[in-house]
């Protein structure tokens, strides 16, 4: 069918005072330089660019998360809430100075603040001979094996760890999608907090470096599976890992226990069969958030038995 325009001429359906003798390919109606998408062959109308476009398969990634993570917004948004409790846990404190820096590390890293006091790990204690409540997760706390995550004792702890979180979050919010990076990232905190509990309940505890441990074992599996190489990533957790049990005051099993979750989740996301991608993604965080549950409960029991 033909649109006559008052020439004669064919004219564009969408506008039609314009002569054309240019159609869509798809529908093979008129259409004016206006109207003209370009397609592999041919202009399209945009109505059919539309249906295709409705046709289509979102774009998913190897691991079938959004391409949006190429935009590397949750890592931002993470490293910008940490640095907003360490604000906010200046704040809550008499001597900001010395929650800064003069503790550990030979004065390098900040000390204790009354609101790291009340969101870090501990199993169960009182944090002065005034005040004879109990606190800690065996006391109910549990949101402590959340927040302690994005708590840390002054500002070189905190870069250390932001650090270290924009080099791994990047390319894993990149490859996974921002959905399951922030998935993984939480569950590494929570795992490696967990660990925290339940090998060293008397310690306090805190920094998002159970995380960062957790990205390290998923980035090393990441790569595996696309056929990279991992040469750059596994000195670097040798070396952390020395680190981490060389240096006094740093929480050994809060990073070892960061590592393996990271290392438990990770397998799944990057492993999961193409067919059941994602309930074996979900699964398999579900399983993780499960068995972390269970650990915490269990020595919930014996610190009050």
């Amino acid at each position: 069918m033909t649109y006559p325009s008052p020439a004669g001429a064919p004219a564009c359906y969408r506008h039609a005072g314009r002569e054309t003798y240019v159609r869509c390919t798809r529908c093979e109606r008129p259409i004016c330089p206006q109207c003209m998408t370009e397609a592999s062959v041919g202009f399209q109308c945009p109505e059919c660019v539309a249906a295709g476009r409705r046709s289509q398969r979102p774009v998913r990634t190897a691991f079938g998360g959004s391409p949006a993570g190429q935009r590397g917004y949750v890592t931002i948004a993470l490293i910008v809430a940490n640095a907003v409790m360490l604000g906010l846990s200046l704040l809550s404190t008499s001597n900001a100075n010395k929650a800064l820096y003069g503790q550990g590390l030979g004065g390098l890293l900040g000390g204790r603040t009354p609101l790291l006091d009340q969101l870090a790990v501990i199993g169960l204690g009182r944090f002065s001979d005034t005040d004879p409540t109990l606190h800690g997760v065996a006391a109910g706390e549990y949101y402590r094996l959340f927040t302690a995550m994005f708590m840390h004792y002054g500002v070189l702890h905190l870069a250390m760890n932001m650090y270290a979180l924009w080099i791994l979050g990047r390319t894993l919010e990149l490859a996974l999608g921002p959905a399951r990076f922030l998935a993984l990232y939480l569950i590494c905190g929570l795992g490696g907090n967990v660990a925290a509990y339940v090998f060293q309940p008397g310690a306090l505890s805190a920094g998002a470096s159970t995380a960062v441990f957790g990205l390290f074992a998923a980035l090393f599996l990441v790569l595996r599976r696309l056929g990279r190489s991992t040469s750059s990533v596994v000195p670097v957790i040798v070396i952390n890992l020395i680190f981490t049990i060389t240096v006094p005051g740093i929480s050994i099993a809060g990073h070892v226990g960061g590592l393996i979750t990271g290392a438990l989740v990770g397998a799944g996301v990057a492993y999961a069969p193409r067919a059941y991608r994602t309930p074996v993604q979900a699964g398999t965080a579900a399983a993780t958030v499960l068995i972390l549950g269970v650990l915490t409960l269990w020595k919930t029991a014996a610190l009050l038995g």
